[in-house]
């Protein structure tokens, strides 16, 4: 049986750090509702520049590598890892670690060469300690990032984007991160960042409208030519045109649903200007969605630490009350043995 005193020194350390435990979880509570606030509030921004650029490579034939990437056949591509600076978060640097090696290993499966790229501590020493090679890291305000980290990321990533393959640029930016969905949930995703991939976008949707559209009045033409067949060729000719012309109008419907664009001063300059604010704005976003996901990560492990703990506590101090009364037990044992012991003598 573990002696009363190692049962005490463990209660002792074990009380300790879960005063540690809570203290971080008062800590990331006290942060988690601006971290998130902020990052709620950044996304909208980023989702109209992103939706803008989907709904110009959708209307126009852009040769613009904010869409297409001037260097098709260089096989370099930037991968960016967003992890922690500071433990008790959990699963949090893991999951992130684990998401980039499965992505380094695609994408080295597809003949690509990735240059990884990494911010937060956690993953520049797990990285470094395993001799990867790591193109740049970023260190610090993991889980409070500002705007000046962002312009400083987007800036190399977009220069490294820009320059010519034979000057070591990259043909596409990735960037692994974690999403805050709600201080329960929080997912590891890989966000293609340059060239902007349209998915599912507006001329897609487009098109599938105005087929749908054609094949309706196709359907509706083919019925009433069949109604209207005794009536003769002329009845069925004015069909036709009524068609053609309700066809044409659902097309200037959709022309209005999904408006063309004019650029001034031109296309080149316009897309130039949005290219730098977009990638600066996608990263900042992810800067604080993963900070958001990183305090929750914290609050929810540190409280899961702190249960833990007392439960430990109880554990251990059972196990000493059982002990003590063991001792008890047996010095009573021991009394009562002597005094019969010493009645026996006397007789």
């Amino acid at each position: 049986m573990v002696s009363q005193l190692a049962l005490k020194s463990r209660i002792n350390s074990t009380a300790s750090l879960g005063k540690i435990f809570n203290a971080q979880e008062m800590i990331a509570s006290s942060h988690i509702s601006k971290a998130r606030t902020v990052a709620l509030n950044a996304k909208p921004y980023s989702d109209v520049i992103f939706d803008a650029v989907q709904a110009l490579a959708a209307h126009t034939d852009i040769d613009h590598p904010i869409v297409k990437s001037r260097q098709a056949n260089n096989p370099r591509v930037a991968v960016l890892a967003l992890t922690a600076d500071r433990g008790m978060a959990g699963a949090y640097t893991s999951s992130i670690i684990r998401q980039t090696e499965s992505l380094l290993s695609t994408l080295d499966a597809q003949g690509k060469q990735p240059e990884l790229y990494v911010y937060g501590r956690r993953g520049v020493s797990y990285y470094k300690y395993r001799g990867r090679d790591i193109a740049d890291t970023w260190e610090g305000q993991t889980d409070h990032p500002g705007v000046e980290v962002a312009r400083e990321i987007s800036d190399e990533l977009l220069a490294d984007y820009m320059k010519p393959a034979e000057e070591g640029g990259v043909s596409e930016l990735y960037i692994v991160f974690t999403e805050f969905i709600n201080m329960v949930v929080q997912k590891v995703r890989v966000l293609r960042m340059l060239p902007v991939e349209v998915i599912g976008g507006y001329a897609d949707e487009q098109s599938r409208r105005a087929a749908k559209a054609h094949q309706e009045f196709v359907e509706q033409s083919a019925g009433r030519s069949n109604a209207a067949s005794d009536d003769g060729q002329e009845s069925a000719g004015s069909i036709e045109t009524a068609v053609s012309e309700q066809a044409e109008s659902a097309e200037e419907k959709l022309r209005q649903d999904h408006p063309l664009y004019l650029f001034e001063p031109s296309l080149e300059a316009v897309l130039d200007a949005i290219l730098p604010k977009y990638v600066q704005s996608r990263i900042h976003e992810c800067l604080l969605t993963a900070a958001a996901s990183e305090t929750a990560s914290r609050q929810n492990a540190m409280h899961t630490a702190t249960d833990n703990a007392n439960k430990l506590i109880d554990e251990l101090t059972r196990k000493l009350n059982v002990s003590r009364q063991a001792a008890i037990t047996q010095e009573l044992t021991e009394i009562i043995s002597s005094a019969d012991a010493l009645n026996k003598k006397e007789e």
